[in-house]
């Protein structure tokens, strides 16, 4: 059975970087994945877009998700604002769909949008992403791996530890140890390096938690 994710944001916000990590957690339980990004002028704020598509079969659809089973959205100004590529926000979103949206507050829909996502009995998530990378993380920039464990923690659709082994291959590099024949700069110089990927992924691991565990409480 495939399952077809949208991911819609602004540019900067990870988007593609989240949907490469879903794709390899995916791989890594082995299942099939596919992941395709989109976006227009590559500056900062621009609408972006990613589609993943996870399988226990082959996967043979490329391309843009036009019928989603789960849409994360990243920024609410794809809401708000209409900054996205596909308008309305849930558009082609499948029955029994998931929407997750980053923000702070339930954001309010029309009534033809709430009329039509009560008829394809959609459940919409709100979670605040952004404050979670903020407090958590010590870095917004780690929102998109806080929608991440929002993701996980409301639909399973990979495994957590396989979410945490993808970011881990993601960010941590690898970092040759040189045993001799090396000076003390260079020494220096690969302990920061090593130290400052340890932080890292210490950070991204603790806001995928954080951000899951915040998801998983709000279920129905």
């Amino acid at each position: 059975m495939e399952t077809a994710i949208r991911m819609s944001g602004l540019g900067g916000q990870g988007v593609v970087t989240a949907a490469h990590i879903l794709g390899s957690a995916a791989n890594m339980e082995g299942q099939n994945a596919t992941v395709n990004p989109f976006f227009g002028a590559e500056k900062r704020l621009a609408p972006a877009e990613s589609y993943v598509r996870i399988s226990d079969t082959a996967i043979y659809d490329v391309g843009e998700v036009v019928y989603p089973n789960i849409i994360a959205i990243f920024h609410s100004d794809v809401i708000t604002q209409g900054k996205s590529y596909t308008m309305p926000f849930f558009s082609g979103l499948r029955e029994d769909g998931v929407i997750i949206v980053n923000s702070d507050r339930d954001l309010a829909f029309t009534a033809d949008e709430t009329a039509r996502l009560k008829d394809l009995n959609a459940k919409v998530y709100f979670v605040d992403a952004t404050e979670i990378a903020r407090t958590v993380g010590k870095v917004e920039l780690a929102a998109n791996i806080a929608m991440l464990g929002a993701l996980q923690g409301l639909t399973g659709i990979v495994s957590v530890e396989a979410l945490h082994e993808a970011c881990r291959e993601r960010f941590g590099g690898k970092v040759k140890m040189i045993a001799s024949g090396t000076t003390g700069a260079l020494d220096d110089a690969i302990r920061k390096q090593f130290d400052k990927v340890e932080r890292l992924m210490a950070a991204n691991s603790a806001v995928l938690d954080a951000a899951r565990e915040k998801a998983a409480s709000l279920k129905t």
